[in-house]
């Protein structure tokens, strides 16, 4: 009994081991933030790894290459990609509300049909239907940038919920936005989708008092979020984050580049749609690797 103990063990040790899709706290901050130390008690917690807007490191972001190349790396657990309206109401993938960063003009994508935006890109900017014909399995977080007008916000919201119904994968996808009120009203409307709140720089992300971070979640909840997205800027502020977030609240942090990572502190944290007990199974594991190594080394 012992023996077959002791192979299911070193099987999950080696499988979770060489994941790729997995990486540590420790090396996200070492990526992100060199200067900064991890404390030792931070280190034994896991991340799954999303793709920022595809696969932007070697495409242009939300691009079918950029989205394809996500799908197909064992890298990312979950890819993100944004969505807004054009002037004649197609949903197209793309990030800013102006084509200046990208394409070289001011003009911005709802005062241009989407046959003036390809004639302008050289057809580079994708569909929604075109993105999600390729997304295959992968769980997949879809951002609403909102357009400023609640109405118009709406009227994007229910068009991508009704698709994702219709396709059968509303426990695949989470939606998310840096507007409350589209959260609110999604969480409202539709509370089978998972939901998340970003933010990029926040007092809490400098200045680490307990009650500026308990804000945020109570933010979050309020909502009625369960993903709280941050900008890895605010990993200055990772031991208040992680020591106040609650059991039903997980935090994601991004990078402007091609990176996203969801902290696994507990068995609640899962990317959305997966099993709490295989995640259970995939946290300790870690944790008693970590703990293995440090008795063997």
């Amino acid at each position: 009994m012992h023996k077959i103990t002791h192979i299911i063990i070193g099987s999950t040790l080696i499988f979770f081991g060489c994941n790729p899709a997995i990486t540590t706290l420790d090396e996200v901050i070492k990526k992100e933030i060199i200067t900064r130390e991890v404390p030792t008690d931070l280190n034994k917690y896991r991340c799954s790894i999303g793709a920022h807007r595809g696969d932007s490191n070697q495409y242009t972001e939300n691009t079918i290459d950029a989205i394809s190349s996500a799908v197909n790396q064992r890298e990312y657990s979950f890819l993100e990609f944004d969505v807004q309206l054009s002037k004649d109401e197609k949903i197209v993938a793309y990030h800013d509300r102006t084509l200046i960063r990208l394409y070289g003009t001011f003009k911005k994508i709802n005062d241009l049909t989407y046959a003036e935006i390809c004639e302008k890109t050289e057809n580079n900017i994708a569909l929604y239907h075109e993105i999600m014909r390729i997304t295959k399995n992968k769980h997949i977080n879809i951002e609403i940038k909102s357009s400023g007008n609640m109405t118009k916000d709406k009227n994007l919201i229910d068009q991508i919920v009704y698709d994702l119904q219709n396709r059968n994968i509303t426990n695949q996808v989470m939606i998310s936005s840096i507007s409350v009120d589209v959260v609110t009203y999604i969480n409202q409307n539709y509370p089978s989708f998972k939901t998340g709140l970003i933010y990029w720089i926040n007092p809490s992300t400098y200045i680490p008092f307990d009650f500026l971070t308990e804000q945020l979640f109570q933010d979050l909840n309020k909502a009625g979020a369960s993903y709280l997205i941050l900008h890895v800027t605010n990993l200055h502020n990772l031991e208040d984050l992680i020591k106040l977030k609650p059991k039903d609240k997980t935090i994601i942090f991004w990078n402007f580049d091609d990176k996203m990572y969801l902290v696994h502190k507990d068995p609640s944290d899962i990317v959305w749609g997966k099993s709490h007990t295989w995640n259970y199974i995939k946290h300790y594991s870690h944790i008693l690797k970590q703990n293995i190594k440090s008795k063997l080394f």
